[in-house]
């Protein structure tokens, strides 16, 4: 399985969204390298994974391959820090393997309940024929980037740099439609009946996620924790990782580390 292992410092693991594709997350991924240990890779059903996809296991593939990662790395706990989709697989990987797991931190994630919608059946009844409507209806995104940005012309520019991300390592609309579909088979919600980790819910602006219900799943993830840290990354939506990656890096980092240093006193104690 390639990895990307990058970095020093507390060991934080990042999830990709529901593309597959950890490439998307370049900018976030390159902030918390300066600031921790970072790891990731592309979920294993994407050949450039390198990794093997056990159609058995379906969902809980993705969970495996944290662990896989971890033990690749040579590390025993870590922050898993999930996006989006990738938050349910941090979640579940929360819930099976505790003792791996120093603190949850899940950004623009999907509600544990989480359904496909109509909009979203409509793109998985024939995903590859729908492609082209699913990257024209990705122009909705370009609202909060422009805000993040701080105005329509490094907006452009800043959506014109993710869309090369995009193109240069492009999403398999079957992929994704298999995704959505591995979901079916499994209640995030009752598989994890309460997260006794230490939890960190980062989500953008309620008006600006035009992904994510923000407020649906502040609601769903506080009936799991109810300790659980809620921050908002101002003036982003679902991509606030990408278009505010210092911001957001300063966010995961902070937490990951006093998370580690209290499981570090506990132990000592």
């Amino acid at each position: 399985m390639k990895i990307v292992d990058r970095g020093g410092g507390t060991p934080v693991v990042v999830v990709p969204g529901i593309q597959g594709r950890w490439e998307w997350m370049t900018p976030a991924i390159d902030a918390l390298a300066q600031r921790c240990r970072v790891m990731t890779f592309s979920l294993a059903d994407e050949p450039a994974s390198g990794a093997t996809f056990d159609v058995t296991q379906g969902f809980w593939c993705y969970v495996e391959q944290i662990r896989l990662a971890l033990d690749a790395a040579g590390v025993g706990r870590a922050a898993i820090c999930g996006v989006s989709y990738g938050a349910l697989i941090a979640t579940a990987f929360g819930a099976r393997y505790p003792d791996r797991t120093a603190s949850l931190i899940l950004v623009s994630a999907l509600p544990p309940s989480w359904r496909p919608d109509r909009r979203a059946r409509f793109y998985v009844r024939a995903p590859r024929l729908f492609a082209p409507l699913f990257m024209l209806a990705s122009l909705r995104l370009y609202r909060e980037i422009a805000a993040a940005s701080g105005g329509l012309l490094r907006g452009a520019r800043a959506g014109l740099r993710h869309l090369w991300r995009v193109v240069t390592h492009m999403f398999s609309p079957r992929r994704m439609a298999r995704r959505v579909g591995l979901l079916a088979s499994i209640d995030v919600a009752s598989v994890v009946p309460h997260i006794p980790h230490p939890m960190l819910v980062i989500m953008g602006e309620p008006w600006l996620d035009r992904v994510v219900p923000v407020e649906r799943t502040v609601r769903e993830y506080a009936a799991l924790s109810p300790h659980a840290r809620f921050e908002t990354l101002a003036r982003t939506g679902h991509l606030g990782l990408v278009t505010r990656p210092d911001e957001f890096a300063r966010l995961v980092v902070s937490f990951a580390d006093a998370a580690h240093g209290a499981a570090l006193r506990r132990r000592v104690g």
